[in-house]
C-alpha cells in the first residue's frame, strides 16, 4: 500500500514538473511598443508571430519611450523594438559619436549588464531628420542642414515644427544647433505632437519639420529630407530587445524575432508605415499580410 501510494505521488510530481516545464518554455510574453505607427506595427507583428508559434502574448502598445524602457528593466515588459541610438544616448548616456556597428556593439554590452539582450538589428535606420517641402527646398537651394544653417545665419527665418521630446533631449535640438552653428528664434519653434509635424509642413503652417526618416508620409507628401552632413544623429537601427531571463527560458522567441528583423529595411518599413498613415489600412491587417507574404506565419 505504501509503495502504491509512493508510486502515485511520484507520478503526480512528475506531471506537475512536466507541466511547469512546458509553461516556462511557452509562458505568456509581454510585448511592449511605443506610441507611433512604426512601433505599433512591429509590436503587432511580434504579437502575431509569437501567437502563431504557440506563445501567449500580452501586448502593451502606446507607451512612452522612457516608460517602456523602465518597464523592461523592471520586468514588466519582456520584449519590444528599440533603436540603437536611443539606448546609446538616452539610456546609457554615451557621448561618443559611433558608427552603426560600434553603436550596436556598445549598447549590447552596456544593456547586458542590466539584464537586456539585443537581438539581431534590422536594416531599418529610423533616425530623426529635418524635412522641407520639395519646392521650397529647391527654391532656397537647401540640400543639407549646413545649407539651412547658412540661410538662417544670413537672416532667413524658418518656422520649425518639433515634438517636445526632441526639443529637450540630449541628442536633440540644442546640441544640433551648436554643432551646425545656427539658432532658430524661439518664436519660430512650434512644438506639437510628433504625428502632427507632417500635417503642419504639408499644409504650409511651418517651413521645416522634424520627421522620422522611415515615415511613409515623407514621399507621400512630397517632402525632402535634409542631409545630416555633419553626422549629428547616431544610428537608430530598429532592433528587438528582450529580457535576458526570458530569452534564456524561451530561445525560440529570439529565433523568431531575428527572422522578422532580417526582413525589415528602410524602404520596407516606410511602405508599411505609409499603408497605415496614408492608406488608412489597419495595423493588424498590414502586419498580418507582411508576415504571411514573408512566410513567417
Amino acid at each position: 500500500m505504501i509503495n502504491r501510494t509512493l508510486a502515485h505521488l511520484t507520478f503526480a510530481l512528475a506531471l506537475v514538473l512536466a507541466s511547469f516545464g512546458n509553461a516556462n518554455a511557452n509562458s505568456t510574453i509581454v510585448v511592449g511598443g511605443k506610441k507611433f505607427t512604426e512601433q505599433q506595427l512591429v509590436a503587432e507583428m511580434t504579437t502575431q508571430l509569437l501567437r502563431a508559434n504557440g506563445y501567449g502574448v500580452d501586448k502593451r502598445p502606446d507607451l512612452g519611450s522612457s516608460v517602456l524602457r523602465a518597464a523592461q528593466e523592471n520586468g514588466q515588459v519582456d520584449v519590444y523594438w528599440e533603436y540603437t541610438g536611443t539606448s546609446l544616448v538616452i539610456y546609457n548616456n554615451v557621448k561618443d559619436r559611433l558608427d552603426a556597428d560600434a553603436t550596436y556593439k556598445k549598447v549590447s554590452e552596456l544593456d547586458a549588464q542590466k539584464g537586456i539582450t539585443w537581438l539581431n538589428p534590422s536594416k531599418a535606420n529610423n533616425t530623426y531628420a529635418f524635412a522641407m517641402r520639395k519646392e521650397e527646398a529647391e527654391k532656397d537651394g537647401i540640400v543639407s542642414i549646413s545649407d539651412l544653417a547658412s540661410k538662417i545665419e544670413g537672416g532667413k527665418a524658418y518656422k520649425f515644427a518639433s515634438n517636445a521630446e526632441f526639443f529637450s533631449r540630449p541628442d536633440g535640438l540644442r546640441p544640433l544647433q551648436e554643432m551646425y552653428k545656427f539658432e532658430f528664434e524661439r518664436k519660430n519653434i512650434i512644438r506639437m505632437d510628433g504625428g502632427l509635424t507632417y500635417q503642419a509642413l504639408r499644409d504650409g503652417q511651418v517651413d521645416l519639420a522634424l520627421v522620422l526618416s522611415t515615415d511613409g508620409r515623407i514621399p507621400a507628401f512630397g517632402f525632402v529630407v535634409l542631409k545630416d552632413d555633419k553626422r549629428f544623429f547616431p544610428s537608430y537601427a530598429l532592433t528587438p530587445v528582450i529580457r535576458t531571463k526570458v530569452f534564456d527560458e524561451n530561445p525560440k522567441v529570439g529565433e523568431l524575432l531575428n527572422a522578422l528583423s532580417a526582413k525589415l529595411d528602410d524602404d520596407t518599413i516606410a511602405k508599411l508605415n505609409s499603408r497605415v498613415d496614408v492608406g488608412r489600412e489597419s495595423i493588424e491587417s498590414v502586419a498580418k499580410e507582411f508576415l504571411q507574404n514573408n512566410k513567417l506565419i
